[in-house]
């Protein structure tokens, strides 16, 4: 078996860099954590598990992520809401390449800024290939699937 604690901490200190990222409303820096040929998916368990090809995001490179996020900052329209991540079980199980496999369990609370409204609006898996560089980690793929069938309202901000 191949003792992958050398490399655990930071492989946790980019999952957990991203999920701030995002819960500080910083997203611009999660395609700086993604390499330029890196892939980031959202999809639902049920077309998962049927290897469905239907996603909610589907960025097939970091430009294409840092697209979407202008859109988000730029043209979108949508009540003003932020997450806030809890993740938990974050566990290498192997290496293809010159990449470890890792997954981990999400938890998202989305509160509305408006009305302080908050409501469970995630949870799920995330199964990751990340590359250690000299430079860093970087993420090579990221994968988000989540448990329900489908998402309450639009998934503007990336999970």
């Amino acid at each position: 078996m191949i003792d992958f604690e050398p490399h655990y901490r930071r492989v946790e200190q980019l999952i957990y860099a991203w999920a701030r990222a995002i819960d500080e409303d910083r997203v611009e820096d999660i395609a700086t954590m993604l390499l330029d040929t890196g892939r980031y998916t959202v999809k639902s368990r049920f077309n998962h598990d049927r290897e469905l090809p239907l996603a909610v995001i589907d960025c097939h490179n970091a430009a294409q992520l840092r697209d979407r996020i202008l859109s988000m900052r730029k043209a979108n329209v949508y009540q003003p809401h932020h997450y806030r991540h809890i993740l938990s079980g974050v566990h290498i199980s192997g290496q293809t390449g010159e990449s470890l496999q890792v997954s981990h369990n999400f938890l998202i609370v989305r509160t509305m800024d408006l009305s302080g409204d908050m409501k469970i609006f995630a949870t799920g898996q995330c199964h990751d290939h990340i590359v250690l560089t000299p430079g860093g980690a970087k993420f090579k793929e990221r994968l988000f699937i989540f448990d329900s069938r489908v998402i309450e309202t639009l998934m503007i901000i990336p999970l």
